[in-house]
């Protein structure tokens, strides 16, 4: 069976994958999955929950593989499953808080987040991933599409299934929940960048 080389184009792996190619697999998911890891952990705001969806991402990718599309780039593809997972766990998260209580999910400091003097830039960068991971899904998503994932609006919208005006509406919504959690808390913009 020919393995895919590192200079193998993502739709080159794929369609080695699809013959059972497992390495041309792994070489997609060495590509994919830093990037990947960071979507996911900016979604949940915890990375452990980010490894776990990490996983399971790339599980239902290669029992997927023979539907994706070699026209498409391989990074959007990879990125729809994660935001799919990342979708489920905010829904089995909100089941979880209706039947057992956020009391025993949730830590007492998990409320909107804030820069704090003293705090570390770990300790600042996991306050505001747990902010975004607060966002109302809608919300979220596009905001996590374009500022850190760097898409275009247009871009975005065509993941989400929404227009780019959409994707510009929610964007400028996220952030000013944003700004209002971080200022509830008495932080600046300028400290909670």
């Amino acid at each position: 069976m020919t393995r895919g080389g590192p200079s193998d184009s993502d739709a080159v792996l794929a369609a080695l994958a699809v013959k059972g190619d497992r390495q041309a697999f792994n070489r997609i998911v060495q590509r994919h999955q830093e990037p990947l890891y960071q979507f996911i952990r900016r979604y949940v705001g915890d990375a452990d929950e980010a490894y776990d969806l990490l996983q399971e991402t790339f599980v239902s990718a290669w029992q997927a593989i023979g539907r994706y599309d070699p026209a498409r780039s391989a990074a959007t593809w990879l990125r729809r499953i994660a935001l799919n997972k990342c979708r489920d766990w905010g829904r089995r998260r909100a089941v979880r808080r209706f039947f057992y209580g956020a009391a025993s999910l949730e830590s007492a400091d998990s409320g909107p987040v804030a820069v704090v003097e003293g705090d570390t830039d770990e300790a600042a960068l996991a306050r505001l991933d747990r902010a975004v991971a607060d966002l109302p899904g809608q919300l979220k998503e596009p905001l996590l599409l374009t500022a850190f994932e760097g898409l275009s609006q247009e871009a975005a919208g065509k993941a989400l299934g929404i227009t780019a005006k959409a994707v510009e509406t929610r964007v400028y919504r996220a952030r000013k929940l944003l700004t209002a959690a971080l200022a509830a808390d008495g932080v600046t913009g300028d400290e909670s960048q």
